[in-house]
């Protein structure tokens, strides 16, 4: 078995001292160019490989970025993460993942484990409140929040436009002559699901009531509410529905035609996210295109920027969405 070379290798080979080896590798400007040179050539050629560790006591960086995620199941934390990650490779970063599992003990435990390991966060939690953050989150950790609720938070936050979103997916079922158009929500306590339910009730047209059934963002929560709806008379039912995620959507799509529901013809369907799988179901989804993929890589790029600048960057962007008009709402964009 062959030894892996060391830097006192590099430094006995190169005609020079550890220190000279550490300082030139590690990017040093005190160091003369034909030496690091030098150094640089003997590395590759003993293939020396700097352990991460002792580069970072150096350095103080680890050059890795934290993610806190609700999950990381499902096509639309897939797309998040392959934004995230395609963004930090682009800029030298590892990245290391975690989920909170939806659950407020889980988050703060991967916080505080992540501190000391990553140079910054991204940091998307239902939980992250202001006294979450401020009890969890180190203040000298850069940070950027995603789709927070967050006032005047210190960090940069990115979020989609989910109320503008879900009030022109239900103005554009109103114009579609739906009139009986239900709600299914998402939990009470994330921020997305409040919006996108705001952004329902302003979109309703006038004297029209809301008619809201529960959900959970899952595939499960949008059954649950198909076999509700199934139950009552076919005259009773919702003329459409608005799902306030696409994984619900499909969900509810499935077991309302297992019970003999046709789409659109006697209820019209629509999501939010765009997740890669709507447009394969059929009839194929009407949903608010969400930019998930750009949203984590701006955000990672947003943070590395933080971290190369060493200063603070707060403030909000908010990323517009886009109508996509399938064949489950039965109708023609407008």
């Amino acid at each position: 078995m062959v030894t892996p070379a060391t830097i006192k290798d590099v430094a006995r080979v190169a005609g020079v001292s550890v220190a000279t080896v550490s300082r030139a590798l590690n990017g040093a400007e005190n160091v003369l160019p034909h030496t690091r040179q030098r150094i640089v050539e003997v590395a590759r050629e003993l293939r020396y490989s700097p352990s991460g560790a002792a580069r970072s006591l150096i350095t103080r960086r680890t050059d890795t970025i934290g993610a806190l995620l609700p999950d990381l199941h499902g096509e639309f934390f897939s797309e998040l993460i392959r934004g995230i990650d395609q963004a930090a490779r682009a800029r030298g970063l590892h990245l290391l993942l975690s989920s909170s599992h939806d659950d407020a003990n889980e988050a703060a435990a991967a916080l505080r484990a992540m501190n000391g390991r990553v140079d910054g966060l991204i940091v998307m939690s239902p939980h992250a409140d202001d006294d979450f953050l401020s009890q969890n989150l180190p203040p000298a950790l850069p940070a950027v929040l995603l789709n927070s609720g967050v006032r005047g938070a210190r960090q940069r936050v990115f979020a989609v436009d989910n109320f503008g979103g879900a009030r022109a997916m239900t103005e554009h079922l109103v114009r579609s002559g739906r009139r009986r158009i239900a709600f299914l929500g998402g939990p009470q306590a994330n921020f997305e699901a409040r919006e996108r339910e705001r952004g329902y009730r302003a979109g309703l047209a006038t004297g029209a009531e809301a008619w809201l059934l529960e959900g959970d963002f899952s595939e499960a929560g949008g059954q649950r509410a198909a076999a509700a709806l199934l139950a009552l008379p076919a005259g009773q039912r919702p003329d459409a529905v608005f799902a306030a995620n696409d994984i619900m959507a499909i969900g509810l799509l499935g077991a309302l035609q297992a019970g003999g529901v046709r789409l659109p013809e006697d209820i019209a369907l629509a999501g939010f996210d765009d997740i890669p799988i709507a447009r394969y179901v059929s009839p194929a989804l009407t949903t608010m295109h969400v930019p998930i993929a750009a949203l984590g890589g701006q955000a990672l790029d947003a943070l590395a920027d933080t971290l190369e600048r060493n200063a603070t960057d707060a403030g909000a962007t908010v990323m517009p969405v886009q109508l996509v008009v399938r064949q489950s709402c039965g109708s023609a964009q407008t």
